[in-house]
């Protein structure tokens, strides 16, 4: 099955996970972390979950599921380990319009979530499309020893530059131009090995040159 990549803004959407295990607590940890209001229904949770739970981290519903647990909710994840209760959550969520994740059968929802490695806001994501997820994860694995933890800091840098230059010029093609050129350097190397005063200087020379006008003639061909 070919699946449309996409990533949501979940920032105060509601979100429901209905079973309380391993494979719960990962999708509660994300769901948290991109800023949903999640709610977790299951009789019993897995210890991390219950300390989540405990921190305020989502809502639990100490029972099992029963129906309209899933109204308005932007998404929901079926993880139980009872095929029968994930294809009852997996019926009411397509009856209502909701995107539904059946971890133990991904072919009777509409989403599934891939393997990912997280660098600040950075997301690396590795799908199979659900043929192996254990090759998913083995492939983020490679990917780790490649994209170290500099990657948040540099996408953090370029982020902020990026905001300034649009507040200060809007969108232009110059700025296009900036944003190619800072692209194509090599930040995260320069952090990795502790070059700040050259990191620095780079920042610098981009965001003043951001700051002054620009020429007609950087923006405009002479028609003739």
């Amino acid at each position: 099955m070919r699946y449309y990549p996409v990533n949501l803004d979940l920032r105060d959407k509601k979100a429901v996970i209905v079973g309380g295990g391993a494979v719960a607590l990962r999708k509660a940890r994300r769901l948290v972390s991109a800023g949903a209001r999640l709610t977790v229904v299951a009789p019993q949770l897995d210890h991390r979950l219950a300390e989540m739970a405990a921190a305020g981290a989502f809502c639990h519903l100490q029972r099992e599921y029963l129906p309209g647990d899933l109204e308005g909710a932007l998404l929901v994840i079926a993880a139980t380990d009872a095929p029968e209760v994930n294809m009852a959550v997996a019926a009411e969520a397509n009856g209502r319009g909701i995107l539904v994740d059946v971890t133990d059968a991904s072919c009777q929802g509409s989403f599934t979530t891939p393997a990912v490695l997280e660098r600040g806001e950075l997301l690396i994501t590795v799908s199979t499309a659900g043929a192996s997820p254990a090759l998913s994860r083995r492939i983020v694995e490679q990917l780790e020893r490649e994209f170290g933890p500099e990657y948040a800091e540099a996408v953090g840098l370029l982020r902020a530059l990026r905001e300034k230059l649009l507040t200060e010029k809007g969108a232009s093609a110059y700025n296009e131009r900036v944003f190619s050129e800072l692209a194509a350097l090599d930040l995260p190397a320069l952090i990795r090995n502790g070059q700040r005063d050259a990191l620095d200087q780079i920042l610098l020379k981009f965001s003043e040159s951001g700051s002054r006008p620009v020429p007609d003639a950087a923006e405009k061909k002479d028609p003739s």
